[in-house]
């Protein structure tokens, strides 16, 4: 992107840096998000969203055990301790990802089942929902900034061309965010429907 207008004027710097933070961290969501969400291969980012209840805490698992995808269709889960077996086993099964863990006494074996047409179909829409839900909190963060902008005009902190500049500035910022969550989308979708 080009310079930025609202950098350069000090009664909008603040509003500027709080609108990109705002952006990037619906951006970031999004892409953990999209880790998340399974494809056709083994990913250890797939239990992401798996918490253990690790002596009354709920804890992520990969701060309880190391994971890793040796092969295409299978994840590997070794707990620092061995005591915790039971319940990361227990974790996986509620999770309900649809995975059925297999222990041996030292680690946890997740055979990852291949998808079927119908099963990737699902995943597609489930994304498609996801992008939506992150696109209207990115046009959220646009709407607050817009309304601080004719906020500060209306109190006569910044001039009309400063004010119009700046909303349309607001808009550029606002398209490339969504172009940019639109882009990683399409490609996790080709991923996942890649057979």
């Amino acid at each position: 992107m080009a310079v930025s207008i609202m950098a350069g004027i000090p009664a909008l710097k603040d509003l500027n840096s709080d609108l990109k933070r705002r952006m990037d961290s619906a951006v970031a969501d999004f892409q953990a998000n999209l880790a998340a969400t399974r494809t056709g291969r083994a990913s250890v980012h797939m239990l992401d969203q798996v918490k253990v209840d690790y002596y009354g805490t709920p804890t992520p698992i990969s701060q309880l055990a190391q994971l890793s995808a040796p092969e295409a269709q299978l994840i590997l889960v070794s707990p620092w301790d061995p005591n915790i077996l039971k319940e990361v086993e227990k974790a996986i099964q509620a999770a309900d990802l649809g995975f059925n863990p297999i222990s041996d006494g030292k680690v946890i074996r997740i055979p990852v089942p291949p998808m079927t047409e119908e099963r990737r179909r699902e995943v597609c829409k489930h994304l498609n929902k996801i992008l939506e839900e992150h696109r209207t909190a990115i046009r959220n963060v646009r709407r607050d900034g817009n309304e601080a902008l004719k906020k500060l005009a209306k109190e006569k902190k910044i001039s009309e061309d400063e004010e119009k500049r700046s909303l349309e500035e607001v808009q550029k910022m606002t398209d490339e965010e969504i172009r940019r969550m639109e882009e990683l989308s399409r490609k996790k979708e080709a991923e996942v429907m890649q057979v």
